[in-house]
């Protein structure tokens, strides 16, 4: 049976299998660089699958590091659990780190409608402002949410 395989840079032959789109990916997929050796897993996917463009990739290189952002140019391949870049290690250690994009709001009519409904948008609101405030230019991913995503890709 034939099996399709890669000849790296560094001149190691790596089996590649079928590859999948983009919009397969998951936290926690492998993510290997252009000589076969594994630089880390992914942890967010950056695009707008709606209208199916892919901006890129980020990536942990450590537990609780600082993701990195790889774009999309630098993808070589996708195949069933693992990302294949066109980049080296050292060029991967240099990466920039990815920036959580700004949130919006969701705006509430001014006619909220009855108690019930007027309660239910304040608590909202009260919510939001604690637990996810809104962010007008992108931003480093906080502690918390480096904790979380470790969390998701150890039960990817």
């Amino acid at each position: 049976m034939f099996e399709p395989t890669l000849l790296c840079a560094s001149g190691k032959t790596v089996e590649v299998a079928d590859p999948v789109s983009w919009l397969m990916i998951r936290a926690g997929w492998k993510v290997v660089a252009a000589d076969g050796g594994e630089v880390g897993e992914v942890d967010e996917v950056a695009g707008d699958d709606t209208e199916d463009i892919f901006d890129g990739l980020a990536i942990a290189t450590s537990s609780f590091g600082k993701p990195r952002y790889v774009p999309a140019e630098q993808v070589a391949g996708i195949s069933q659990g693992v990302v294949r870049l066109s980049l080296t290690r050292e060029q991967v250690v240099r990466l920039g780190e990815y920036l959580e994009p700004a949130t919006s709001a969701e705006i509430e009519p001014d006619n909220k409608g009855g108690l019930g409904e007027t309660l239910a948008a304040d608590v909202r609101e009260v919510e939001a402002k604690m637990l996810a405030p809104t962010q007008r230019h992108e931003h480093s991913m906080n502690i918390w949410r480096r904790i979380a995503f470790f969390f998701r890709r150890l039960a990817g």
